[in-house]
């Protein structure tokens, strides 16, 4: 009988992300209406979904053996799990994801310490109550069920501590950001018991592995093209790549193939001088892993 590794997908903002990237990354999840308990192809693994608010503590609990969190949720509850690695990716952006103090344009609070005796909005209330006590403002903290921004707005509070990547809805409720108290990411942790068992570790380290490959070949493509022998040395100068790239000999041809991996926000600037440099049947195609 397969000992089958327990692991937690984010429900919420992260839920489609994460799927995609578990895609590209060779497991395929599919979550069937109300379930939560989704199927995956892969007979090692049984899925669950969970909010990624509670991830920290069922893995601690070993109710899960492994699963996909926030690092603020983690620091939140103060969760003692093993970190195996750090994931970014986003459901909006690429910009890191930060929980920031923001109150109205039109308020008189401009630092941390305007806040003394002053009431905030979060749903991060563990964390953002430890880090004014060790600095030392006294504040009272409240916890919110969502549309946080709506209570410093309202008047139910003077400032909020949320999440933001992009700051679109907090500059559209007329909020401005005064300090940044910390950048999250996405974050695969482990049951420290299940990190001992070797079926469940090496498991473990394998979704590690391929989600890092899946995420670094986000950013990069393959190109390939077919250059003279006169041009090849001007081609390959042109080329930005992981390693050198490779050149292969045409058959009874004096032209070579070149391929190489570079960054996607280069190709559209460097194909335009491969072609005046020489370079014809130039081909871009798409990366799964790169590991």
């Amino acid at each position: 009988m397969v000992e089958k590794l327990k692991l937690g997908i984010p429900k919420g903002s992260l839920q489609n992300a994460t799927i995609e990237l578990f895609k590209r990354s060779g497991w395929k999840i599919n979550v069937n209406g109300r379930s939560y308990f989704p199927e995956i192809n892969d007979p090692a693994i049984d899925c669950a979904i969970c909010r990624a608010q509670e991830m920290a503590r069922y893995v601690e609990s070993g109710t899960l053996d492994a699963g996909l969190t926030g690092k603020d949720w983690i620091a939140e509850n103060e969760s003692d799990v093993h970190l195996v690695t750090d994931l970014v990716y986003s459901k909006v952006s690429s910009r890191p994801a930060r929980w920031v103090l923001a109150v109205p344009y039109g308020s008189k609070i401009e630092r941390l310490e305007d806040l003394q005796g002053k009431k905030i909005s979060t749903e991060l209330v563990g964390f953002t109550t430890r880090y004014f006590a060790e600095k030392g403002i006294d504040v009272k903290v409240e916890f919110s069920w969502g549309a946080t921004e709506a209570k410093v707005v309202a008047g139910l509070a003077d400032a909020i501590v949320e999440v933001t990547e992009t700051e679109s809805t907090i500059r559209a409720h007329g909020l401005r950001i005064i300090h940044e108290l910390m950048q999250t990411n996405t974050r695969l942790i482990a049951n420290h018991e299940a990190w001992k068992n070797k079926i469940k570790r090496d498991k473990i380290e394998q979704i590690a592995l391929l989600l890092k490959g899946a995420l670094i070949a986000e950013r990069l493509v393959g190109l390939k093209m077919n250059v003279p022998k006169e041009k090849v040395q001007t081609i390959v100068n042109l080329l930005p790549s992981l390693n050198a790239p490779t050149v292969a000999h045409l058959y009874q041809s004096e032209w070579f193939s070149v391929e190489t991996v570079v960054d996607v926000g280069v190709v559209r600037d460097l194909i335009p001088d491969l072609l005046k440099n020489g370079a014809e049947g130039i081909i871009e195609y798409p990366l799964n892993k790169v590991v």
